[in-house]
């Protein structure tokens, strides 16, 4: 499987968990959660593949520098301005986001690996 496929796979078995876990979680913090996927696959999807592109290259610490300031940046934003502009509490909004973003690396992680086993 090539890490493009692997890193796809995972990143959708993540949001589609997340999506399931909606289905079980109290209605007032679903909103919270289904926001809390869609803007960490917006940041994550792009900034995880990119990671994954830069391994083995000088320009890796750059990336991952940029990937982290752009993940507390999307923390600090959902914070700070989305949930007050959207009317939500900070929690059902945060925890989901930060844990969304955590198995977002684990999968970013794994796949590193697969492609740094290869190589």
């Amino acid at each position: 499987m090539t890490a493009r496929r692997r890193y796809l796979l995972g990143v959708t078995t993540v949001a589609v968990a997340a999506l399931l876990l909606s289905l079980v979680v109290p209605p007032d913090a679903r909103t919270g959660l289904w926001l809390a996927t869609a803007l960490a696959l917006i940041v994550q999807g792009p900034l995880g593949w990119w990671v994954v592109r830069a391994i083995g290259t000088e320009r890796l610490q750059l990336v991952w520098a940029v990937g982290i300031a752009a993940r507390f940046a999307l923390v600090a934003a959902g914070g700070l301005v989305v949930a007050p502009r959207l009317g939500l509490g900070l929690a059902p909004l945060l925890f989901p986001l930060v844990g969304v973003l955590m198995c977002f690396l684990v999968v970013e992680a794994v796949v590193v690996r697969a492609v740094t086993e290869v190589r």
